[in-house]
């Protein structure tokens, strides 16, 4: 497999991972005032999620550039 289908793979996973990070904050969201403690927690795993999956993209964007 090469570097750049390697990538790729990672982008598919971590699109799935914030995918379902997403979904955990909109469900929390919807749940609330019930388990208001854990926003912080579950929204800072979104974030987490998609600033890694925004680096990914951006580094295959350079890849396919060169």
């Amino acid at each position: 497999m090469s570097n750049l289908e390697a990538l790729k793979a990672d982008i598919k996973k971590l699109s799935v991972k914030a995918t379902q990070a997403k979904m955990d904050l909109h469900d929390l969201a919807e749940g609330l005032p019930a388990n208001w403690t854990s926003i912080l927690s579950v929204a800072q795993q979104v974030h987490d999620a998609f600033d890694e999956l925004e680096r990914k993209r951006e580094d295959l964007k350079a890849q396919e550039k060169v």
